[in-house]
């Protein structure tokens, strides 16, 4: 039924050729170890192999049932299962057998064990075994899956339901006795093992197992077996394209081809352009099949302009688990294909349901559940989507997955976590609903991100790309939290984001976090006590110290210049990236001080320290934008201030919040000429790119600084402008306010006034937001007021107080203002 003695090779591994009439044999000779009543089960727990071919085929000689197990799965979750099914036995591999061992001590029912690599099997086969099934609705195989939902169900599959799915792919005629190809997935899986088991031998095919599943390993075995097909799941694809597509896109010449076959929009052509990239996957290849989750269309036609046809395809566990196909000789790239001509689909209310002979049987020891998923014959997948007028299905998201927020809108994760993807620096994002609002779980590429000198990795994320994100969406589909995390988020493993797990995972992360072992030498000891007195919480070893610890920019700086006095270290921005935990941080400290004098770091000596710096002095150009904006503040904006007059004489800090791209000008608006000539602004280096932006900052007193790159010589610089008799306009929040309101203030500007002795002038701005809104290209009517708070001296006061102070002036004076306006 499944497979015959084909005079050919049916496996190979560790370059020995087995022939299909040794497969057999082997089969036979499995399936003498095994005493089984008809109807038993037998687990099998192991990597894949060809034993776990060999006994996966005399479960059903024997008239049993299969239950593949995952074989990276914990003891607890192997228990889970085997008490739930109670197998007679359980294949095992000797790197399994730890795992399979603790997890029988945890069950009522003890399976014998049998391990392929002492297993003592007869030299012959006694019999051939018999692969017909005598019942073909009865029960072959039970597959757990737990897909992103959490709960393990066994779906149970019988001998017509795989067999009609074999046959579905037969009839696409992409699979015969000549293909070769490398069983890359784990076979506990439904995708694989159909597509990389069953189909193949029931199709007189080769089958190839590696030892292990490293690049060079799998590019080795492509060439030297003349591999046709890969079966895969996106991720491995991704990959791949990766891999490919950046060797292309340092190359100018390359770069220019690919562009021109994707315009191109032939195989042939690709084929022929990239014969080189066809002979690195061995020049064999006639399909990648590609399924288990959603495939990126960009990546699916850089594939095509390369030559290869990738057929995207769609199905799930319980169907067997194929539903559709795209077609070899007709591929839609963003289309999961068409349905097999022996199933029937629908789509009801957005939801695909489907029947046909490959419907599961039901869920084992779950009858409500089956009852959910199963009615009248007919599955509901649980995927939205639609079908097109060809006939081709699209996917557009999972029912249990449409994020329902408090205001009744419906919104699907994938899409967003899709559009967060296509910005630099997101390794992978996954989005969940969080006391009714949108919360981001995201794991960077941090290698990206050192290799571009990424210093903030927090102020990075959020400005560059969550802000740009929320400002290009509809409100209700807004990022309000983010958290970032060390490693991969967790999925099945075919790849899809386990959602349910993402707001554990933060929680396993600070769990693990704690069990770590603390190390106990002096340099450590040091470096932990300083910290906890920073960030005034426990530390521990392997906290991140800008992620977890919570040290922004300017913390960064002190630390970097405690780690001088007290160790003789000098530490670049680079080398903190790069040894980023307390541990890490520990360790290299302890590697390379010269010295341990635990001196506390002084904000006063480093702003004191002379630097070379030629401060620019050129007002011509804000001065004429005074002018020439005056009709218009004047008649269409209405633009008023009080309290001009509480400016003392230079130097001063002017700490205005932050509403609108033109505050600079209103600040400029009502200082006389003589005051705007002393008066300088600060600007983001990212802000000022243009030609037109940088000969506007040279000819308005403007400084351009990077303070991603060199916070302290940013500091450094300003309080060059203010020793020098000059002011200094900074907008303490950092960033343009999105919503109108003041957000938190950053202590910098606090910092060099209690250093310098510089008062501080706080100045409320309302109403800017409202009429120069973000993303708009002309002003709305209306009044703006500004308003000139009476100056803080720092005489007294610590940094913090200098801080909190003026941001609940500016929040009061904010307030009561916008209550004048609405009266």
């Amino acid at each position: 039924m499944f497979t015959k003695d084909y005079p050919k090779t049916a496996l190979i591994h560790n370059d020995k050729e087995i022939s299909y009439r040794e497969l057999l044999e082997n089969i036979s000779r499995y399936s003498s170890l095994l005493n089984l009543e008809k109807g038993e089960k037998v687990a099998i727990f192991s990597e894949n192999r060809p034993e776990w071919v060999y006994a996966f085929f005399a479960v059903w000689d024997k008239r049993g049932i299969n239950v593949p197990i995952d074989f990276m799965s914990t003891a607890e979750e192997v228990a889970y299962i085997l008490n739930d099914c109670g197998p007679a036995a359980v294949f095992a591999s000797r790197n399994t057998r730890e795992v399979l061992e603790k997890a029988v001590a945890e069950c009522l029912k003890k399976p014998e064990i049998i391990v392929f690599d002492e297993a003592s099997l007869p030299e012959k086969a006694s019999s051939q075994p018999l692969l017909e099934a005598e019942d073909k609705d009865s029960v072959a195989l039970i597959i757990y899956t737990s897909g992103t939902t959490g709960s393990p169900k066994g779906v149970m599959l019988s001998y017509e339901n795989l067999y009609s799915n074999v046959e579905c792919i037969t009839g696409l005629d992409i699979i015969g006795h000549n293909d070769r190809l490398i069983a890359l997935l784990p076979l506990h899986h439904a995708f694989p093992l159909q597509g990389t088991m069953l189909m193949p031998l029931h199709a007189g095919g080769t089958v190839i197992f590696l030892n292990q599943m490293s690049s060079d390993e799998i590019l080795k075995t492509l060439q030297k077996y003349k591999v046709t097909f890969i079966l895969g799941v996106p991720r491995l694809f991704n990959l791949f394209h990766a891999a490919v597509t950046g060797k292309i896109n340092s190359n100018f010449f390359a770069r220019m081809l690919l562009k021109f076959s994707r315009m191109a929009n032939s195989y042939a052509l690709g084929k022929i352009i990239f014969k080189k990239v066809q002979t690195t996957f061995g020049g064999h290849i006639n399909y990648f099949i590609s399924g288990g989750a959603k495939l990126d269309p960009i990546v699916a036609r850089d594939y095509k302009a390369m030559g290869f046809k990738i057929l995207e395809g769609y199905g799930m566990t319980e169907m067997s688990p194929l539903i559709s196909f795209n077609p070899p000789e007709k591929i839609k790239i963003g289309s999961v294909g068409k349905a097999f001509d022996a199933i029937t689909l629908k789509v009801v209310d957005d939801e695909i349901i489907i029947t046909g002979p490959n419907v599961m049987k039901g869920y084992y020891n779950k009858p409500s559940d089956t009852q959910e998923i199963l009615k009248d014959g007919w599955i509901y997948t649980g995927d939205l989507g639609y079908v097109d007028k060809d006939g081709y299905i699209f996917i557009t998201g999972r029912k249990k997955e449409i994020i329902v927020l408090p205001n009744g809108k419906n919104l699907n994760p994938e899409e967003i976590e899709n559009k967060l993807l296509s910005y630099p620096y997101i390794k992978e994002v996954g989005v969940f609903q969080k006391d009714g609002q949108l919360f981001a779980v995201i794991y960077p590429d941090f290698a990206l991100m050192q290799e571009d000198n990424v210093v903030n990795i927090q102020e990075t994320i959020k400005w560059n790309i969550i802000d740009k994100y929320n400002l290009s969406t509809a409100p209700y589909k807004k990022i309000f939290n983010f958290a970032i995390v060390h490693g991969e988020l967790p999925r099945t493993r075919l790849g899809k984001i386990k959602r349910y797990s993402l707001a554990q995972m933060l929680q396993k992360e600070k769990k693990a976090f704690r069990k770590a072992e603390v190390p106990d030498y002096q340099e450590y000891k040091l470096l932990e006590e300083y910290l906890r007195g920073v960030v005034k919480k426990e530390v521990l070893p392997d906290e991140h110290v800008e992620l977890d610890l919570g040290l922004d920019s300017l913390d960064k700086i002190e630390l970097q210049v405690h780690l001088e006095k007290t160790f003789g270290i000098s530490m670049s921005n680079e080398d903190l990236s790069t040894h980023s935990t307390v541990r890490k941080l520990a360790a290299y400290i302890k590697d390379k001080r010269t010295k341990i004098e635990n001196e506390v770091m002084q904000w006063g000596k480093v702003l004191k320290e002379e630097i070379d710096y030629d401060v620019p002095h050129s007002t011509f150009m804000l001065k004429f934008l005074k002018l020439a904006f005056k009709p218009l503040f004047k008649f269409y904006i209405q633009l008023e201030a009080e309290g001009v007059e509480n400016i003392p004489p230079a130097p001063v800090i002017i700490t205005p919040n932050h509403q609108s791209f033109i505050d600079g000008l209103l600040i400029a608006n009502f200082l006389k000429n003589k005051t705007l000539n002393k008066t300088y602004f600060f600007a983001k280096e990212k802000n000022i790119k243009s030609s037109l932006a940088r000969f506007f900052a040279r000819n308005s007193n403007i400084l351009v600084l990077n303070i991603n790159r060199d916070l302290k010589l940013t500091l450094q610089k300003i309080a060059a402008i203010l020793k020098k008799g000059n002011n200094m306009v900074i907008f303490p929040e950092g960033a343009r306010s999105r919503d109108g309101r003041v957000m938190n203030f950053k202590k910098s500007f606090a910092i060099i006034s209690k250093e310098l002795n510089v008062p501080v002038v706080p100045v409320v701005i309302e109403g800017a937001y409202e009429k120069f809104s973000i993303g708009s290209k002309f002003p709305k009517p209306g009044k703006i007021k500004l308003k000139f708070l009476k100056p803080i001296y720092p005489a007294g006061m610590d940094y913090d107080t200098i801080t909190t102070l003026a941001q609940e002036e500016i929040l009061k004076q904010s307030l009561a203002l916008k209550n004048s306006r609405t009266q």
